[in-house]
């Protein structure tokens, strides 16, 4: 098999060894004779791999005991209405905060609407998001229920490099396109969220990181597989979980801490980040999405001088194994997403074909 390195936004790639491991355990999961994604949620097997799993989570990032982990139906989309529904009972108003940075932060508060009093306090839409605004103290009403924010913008390729005190107000982040990227203090967030699809397994499933005393504010009118403080209580087995995902995201995490964890994660994913930004900053071939100080390291997105030009690099860079760069329709050009599980050896690979293509059609 030729090599191919996946730089799809998600569904992303997964670690070749965690790949390797499912390939040979799929048939025969723990000489049960039977595959993982046979067995029941009540297994005891299946018991031990979700433990196993939220072990090596908190012990990778660190986490305080007071704050549990959850494994939720839906994905990262479906917590943009579970999170007003089980938080904004905090606030007599219901008044919930939210920063605007991108399509997704655009779709949170959007969600958000029906289920509370959703107030936008920065949003940087006038320039298409090529920007982050400043969160400062006096935005924050500390009668709110809960500050909202996405730190990392998987279309534009920005990120928040600090947070903002936010007092008494919770501060909710939507973490699903670095979450494990870098070093985070985690205890400054009331809860963190991330659809699995990028950084941690396959697609469908969320994983919820919340604080024991954010638990027990859902309305009424919450459904059952919406409410965190439920999902705590039954250890996220309320119905059938997505058992394949679970145990595939315990592998990750296994392969993960393998590498080093966390800290040893985010000086590769400088690099990489900074092999492809070398090449873009060197002339005025490509042209990034988003302002050099806002740059992350998860996503890459830049233009070319015409969109002609983009289709033939396209073309060209899928001849060569470099998959999914198409970039996402709000901003066309070029994507490349190197999440934790891209290898320095497909970037360096792309960083050489631009080099390659803007020698020719420059």
């Amino acid at each position: 098999m030729s090599q191919v390195y996946n730089f799809g936004a998600g569904p992303a790639m997964l670690p070749v060894p965690v790949m390797e491991r499912i390939r040979d355990e799929f048939l025969d999961f723990k000489s049960m004779g039977i595959s993982i994604i046979e067995i029941s949620h009540r297994a005891k097997q299946f018991e031990q791999v979700l433990l196993d799993a939220q072990e090596r989570f908190r012990q990778l990032i660190d986490l305080p005991d007071n704050y549990k982990i959850l494994f939720v139906h839906g994905g990262a989309r479906m917590q943009f209405s579970a999170l007003p529904m089980n938080l904004a009972g905090r606030s007599p108003s219901k008044k919930c905060l939210y920063v605007e940075t991108g399509n997704f932060a655009k779709l949170a508060n959007k969600d958000a609407k029906p289920f509370g009093d959703i107030r936008v306090i920065a949003n940087s839409a006038d320039t298409n998001y090529s920007y982050l605004p400043e969160i400062t103290a006096e935005m924050i009403d500390q009668d709110a229920a809960y500050l909202h924010m996405t730190t990392n913008n998987t279309i534009y390729g920005s990120r928040y490099n600090t947070f903002p005190d936010t007092g008494k107000v919770p501060l909710i982040a939507d973490q699903t396109s670095e979450i494990l990227s870098r070093v985070i203090d985690y205890s400054k967030f009331g809860c963190i969220y991330a659809g699995l699809q990028k950084n941690l397994g396959p697609s469908g499933t969320a994983i919820v990181v919340i604080r024991e005393d954010l638990l027990g504010h859902a309305s009424p009118e919450t459904p059952v597989l919406l409410n965190y403080e439920q999902c705590a209580k039954d250890n996220s087995l309320t119905n059938t979980a997505n058992t394949f995902a679970i145990y595939v995201t315990g592998l990750v995490l296994d392969w993960l801490q393998e590498q080093g964890g966390v800290a040893a994660i985010e000086k590769i994913n400088e690099q990489k980040a900074k092999t492809l930004y070398d090449v873009i900053d060197a002339g005025d071939y490509y042209r990034g999405v988003i302002q050099a100080e806002f740059r992350g390291t998860m996503n890459v997105s830049f233009n070319l001088p015409s969109e002609e030009l983009e289709a033939k690099f396209l073309k060209e860079a899928g001849a060569l194994g470099l998959y999914a760069l198409k970039g996402h329709r709000s901003v066309g050009g070029i994507r490349a997403s190197i999440y934790n599980a891209m290898p320095l050896a497909g970037v360096e690979a792309l960083a050489g074909f631009m080099k390659e293509f803007e020698s020719k059609n420059g």
